[in-house]
């Protein structure tokens, strides 16, 4: 099964060019036999899709998103099928807590772009060079690395991958496409289908193997403003902080609320097992 796992929609993300139903006619006619959604922050697209009266056929849609964390950069992050939890369209949060919140309810967690830009990635950040070396450290807590991704340069996803074998995880491939042009550019290959999002949660939690590979895109932001892309980079960071500061009020009662959700369910747990 060959499937996008990273897409991202006019829908969903405030930089998406394509919208998801065309987003779903390029990666068809180009052999794929579903997508991902991973727009920043946002469920938006995964909604709209839900509400179709008629869905595309022969084509798998699985709702994924992708976190700004406030300290490691962008996550990539799969929650089991009908599970809500409103904090993931908040971001701001602090890694560690993020990988506890997304296990706790059943979910998969991995880096996007592990080696790519300053701030936008786990490699580069601050809390990544105060860790050291990878191993004994938050890669441990990962389920899986995005290890290729055809916006990034071929350095940066072979470092990537060379993380995942260390660290015996499994590997997406993705586009991570905002245009047009750059749609299915990247893959991840399964052994098996997966149906919805919890086939895929138990397809990589039983370690069975992905394939990932592509071409990479040449039309890049990056790429377009050379040197001066710093700035854009930089200015990320600013927004990024001011966005998590405004939002730290409804974002801290979303997490009162996914505590209660998690004391709740343990509570009944423990009930049942009694």
């Amino acid at each position: 099964m060959k499937l996008d796992m990273h897409c991202h929609t006019r829908e969903g993300s405030p930089d998406g060019k394509v919208g998801l139903l065309e987003n779903i006619e390029l990666l068809k006619r180009k052999g794929y036999n579903g997508m991902l959604i991973t727009d920043h922050d946002s469920y938006k697209a995964y909604r709209y899709y839900q509400k179709l009266a008629e869905k595309p056929a022969d084509f798998v849609v699985l709702k994924g998103i992708e976190y700004d964390t406030i300290d490691a950069g962008h996550m990539l992050i799969v929650m089991p099928t009908g599970v809500k939890l409103p904090i993931l369209e908040l971001r701001g949060l602090p890694v560690a807590l993020l990988i506890e919140i997304v296990h706790h309810f059943g979910g998969i967690i991995g880096p996007a772009h592990p080696c790519g830009e300053k701030f936008l990635s786990i490699r580069d950040t601050l809390r990544e060079k105060k860790s050291g070396n990878i191993r004994g450290n938050i890669y441990q807590k990962f389920d899986f690395i995005e290890g290729y991704n055809a916006c990034e340069e071929a350095d940066s996803n072979l470092r990537a991958m060379r993380i995942a074998q260390e660290l015996n995880l499994p590997c997406f491939g993705g586009s991570d496409s905002h245009k047009q042009d750059s749609v299915g550019l990247g893959y991840t290959i399964l052994q098996e289908d997966v149906s919805d999002e919890t086939d895929l949660i138990n397809y990589i939690r039983t370690g069975k193997p992905t394939k990932t590979g592509g071409v990479h895109y040449e039309h890049t932001t990056r790429a377009k403003l050379g040197r001066a892309n710093k700035i854009l980079v930089y200015s990320f960071w600013f927004y990024n902080r001011a966005t998590a500061f405004f939002r730290r009020k409804a974002r801290n009662l979303e997490l009162m609320e996914t505590r209660f959700l998690a004391s709740l369910e343990s509570f009944r747990a423990g009930s049942r097992a009694n």
